[in-house]
């Protein structure tokens, strides 16, 4: 009893750290989130001011994922050596600035260069943070991932919910003078409090080895399936609305930010839910709400209901990534990390190619018919959704 009593203090206070550790990595996602978020009102704006056509704006959309790609890696190999926390200050200093850099560049060459940089460090910050955060899960004993990711839906709501109305009121640079300030703030504030991860030295010397069961690549499959969507809403949705839909500067915004509403929302009811139904059915429910919402948007007769299809495919696919990663990091017979780089990877890699993709498919039928037919890629996961019951070996320990 009386040794209870001495150690309470001291388990009160080393409590107390770690919630400041876990604030400092949600703030990475919401800083992450925010420049990301920030991006989408801009797009339109970009198109017109560069004077270019879907096509050519879908090449550089790829450019920004081929520039994620090539860094992610690159970050992954750093942390191995040097910690998640030097990596994530670093790719957060660079980050900042860069739609600022984005909105003065002159022409489609120097854009590219934009957006490799801009999808580079987005991509590399995106690893170093979720690293982190699976620090700070290992350092607290409990499961923190899925409020991390809502952080960078808030983020993301931020952005896109603020942009339109600063470009339409203060004007485009202001704008971006404003969110870089911002995220620099937001950095400032984390800054101090990141946990310091010291990673064990023989981590630098082993070798990644792609598995040969098929599990972990089925997975992978769910992620990739569960983000080509976001990632579509995120790059097409404003210019869906404002072309398609006839909505104004400051509306089109508003369909990336209401998604990340309702996906911030649930993400953060994510790890309760989970418990109360399992991972399987927790999944189950999700897709088949993000499949009717997405429907419902492409479908829309107008904006509004548009915003609303957007709103509702943001609750169901708030949590079908977070429950594919966890079920990559928790697979029998296979190291968490080798598991969650395939899953995180491929899914990654659909929410940054595919977009360009939609581009030009757009250029020909219009965006109307690829919101409406996104879903058949959620009957995929659906019919793998069995292989989520992975996620809840970590159950015991959250």
């Amino acid at each position: 009893m009386d040794q209870r009593t001495e150690n309470a203090p001291k388990a009160a206070v080393r409590q107390g750290y770690m919630s400041k550790n876990r604030l400092a990595v949600s703030l990475l996602f919401l800083m992450n989130g925010f420049v990301t978020g920030s991006w989408a009102p801009k797009i339109p704006e970009f198109k017109d001011r560069l004077g270019i056509g879907e096509g050519v704006l879908g090449l550089l959309i790829l450019v920004f994922g081929v520039g994620s790609l090539v860094l992610m890696p690159i970050a992954g190999g750093y942390i191995a050596r040097i910690g998640s926390e030097k990596v994530a200050k670093a790719t957060a200093i660079v980050l900042s600035p860069l739609l600022l850099v984005l909105t003065l560049v002159p022409n489609v060459w120097t854009a590219a260069i934009g957006m490799f940089l801009l999808g580079g460090f987005v991509g590399a910050m995106d690893v170093a943070m979720n690293a982190n955060a699976v620090e700070v899960e290992k350092s607290m004993r409990r499961a923190i991932m899925s409020s991390c990711h809502a952080y960078w839906s808030l983020g993301g709501l931020i952005g896109a919910g603020i942009g339109g109305f600063l470009m339409a009121r203060v004007g485009v640079l202001p704008h971006a003078i404003l969110v870089t300030g911002f995220s620099a703030a937001i950095l400032a504030a984390a800054w101090p409090i990141i946990l310091a991860d010291k990673p064990h030295p023989a981590a630098a010397k082993e070798k990644l080895r792609l598995p040969m069961t098929p599990l972990p690549w089925l997975v992978g499959l769910m992620a990739l399936f569960s983000m080509v969507p976001e990632g579509a809403v995120l790059d097409w949705g404003a210019l869906y609305l404002r072309n398609e839909l006839g909505a104004s500067v400051e509306l089109s915004g508003f369909g990336f930010a209401a998604f990340s509403a309702t996906m911030a929302s649930m993400r953060f009811a994510g790890d309760h839910v989970r418990d109360r139904f399992g991972a399987t059915k927790t999944l189950r429910i999700c897709t088949v709400t993000a499949l009717v919402g997405l429907v419902g948007a492409g479908l829309a007769p107008n904006a509004f209901l548009a915003i609303l299809g957007f709103a509702v495919a943001g609750i169901g696919i708030s949590n079908m990534v977070p429950i594919a990663f966890s079920a990559a990091g928790n697979m029998p017979g296979l190291q968490a990390g080798i598991g969650l780089a395939v899953a995180t990877t491929m899914g990654y890699s659909g929410m940054l190619f595919a977009p360009s993709l939609i581009g030009f498919i757009a250029e020909h039928s219009g965006f109307a018919v690829i919101f409406a037919s996104l879903p058949v890629l959620f009957v995929v996961v659906l019919l793998l959704s069995h292989h989520a019951v992975h996620a809840d070996h970590g159950r015991g320990h959250s």
